[in-house]
């Protein structure tokens, strides 16, 4: 028999509740199933709608591995103050290599056929000819530990590295 939910506060449940809603809002943004979202956290889908619901009862390592399937960073800072993070935002944890060549603006809609680790890493996007820059910026920082670092053309590592310098504020979160 599980163990009952702790008592939570008011409080507590909103926080949860607006985190279960912006964990789904990222899931379909990115147009990723439940299903798929579930695999990829190492959860079922009902753990994955539970979460998204804001239940208590689920473990912070099951909201975690969410997070970092779709993309998200819990980060505490030094005020204790718990910040959710993306591609699109703050603090992250690997910086872009100094080495790059003159920073390039990334394009708007990345061709997969182009980029051929990104199009292997990008299973989860069924059907997709191209991704957005914050879209693969975020497929990247997801599934980083995929990545056949020795097989990225030249190409695909200045991509990556303008990625990260237009998106990710110079960072790229791996």
């Amino acid at each position: 028999m599980p163990t009952p939910a702790p008592t939570s506060t008011a409080g507590t449940l909103a926080q949860l509740q607006a985190l279960g809603a912006r964990l789904r809002a990222q899931r379909h943004g990115l147009g990723v199933s439940s299903t798929a979202a579930a695999a990829a956290a190492g959860v079922s889908r009902v753990t994955l709608h539970r979460i998204e619901k804001g239940e208590p009862s689920v473990t912070m390592g099951a909201y975690l591995n969410v997070m970092e399937a779709l993309g998200l960073a819990l980060l505490v800072g030094a005020d204790a103050t718990p910040v959710m993070t993306g591609p699109e935002a703050g603090p992250l944890e690997r910086s872009v290599r100094p080495e790059s060549t003159e920073p390039q603006a990334a394009p708007n809609e990345i061709p997969l056929d182009s980029y051929p680790e990104l199009r292997r890493l990008a299973w989860q996007v069924a059907g997709a000819q191209t991704l957005t820059a914050q879209e693969a910026l975020a497929v990247y920082e997801r599934n980083w530990r995929h990545l056949d670092t020795a097989a990225l053309q030249a190409s695909e590592r200045q991509l990556i590295d303008d990625l990260a310098r237009q998106h990710g504020h110079g960072r790229l979160l791996v």
